[in-house]
């Protein structure tokens, strides 16, 4: 049953998306910003928590789950060290992600030449 649930939770999430790139004038990068404040927001009202235990790893695969991901972090590292947390927070679950993220584009930007 997780299986299916991961499976459903995403197809929404790209449905959604989808919608909005075929009935709006936003380009992907804004729907792409749009849902990680979305994920944001449910992770500071701790429904993307509830989310994550119901569909498992398929609330953790969208790009909601970035923003989750964002203000989880930046929130367990505020209740530590106060205030100063929020900034230092924010790369601590995140960190591997845009690691990986920043080496794959310079070794991909290496092998291929871009199209003028």
């Amino acid at each position: 049953m997780t299986y299916i649930l991961a499976f459903l939770f995403c197809g929404l999430v790209c449905m959604i998306s989808q919608i909005i790139l075929d009935n709006t004038k936003l380009t992907p990068g804004h729907v792409t910003s749009l849902f990680v404040v979305i994920g944001a927001f449910l992770d500071i009202f701790g429904i993307y928590d509830k989310i994550v235990v119901y569909c498992g790893a398929g609330a953790l695969v969208p790009i909601t789950s970035f923003g989750h991901l964002l203000v989880h972090g930046a929130m367990d590292v505020a209740s530590e060290l106060g205030p100063l947390g929020l900034a230092f927070g924010i790369f601590n679950l995140t960190a591997a992600g845009i690691s990986v993220a920043i080496v794959m584009a310079f070794v991909l930007a290496l092998i291929f030449k871009p199209k003028h």
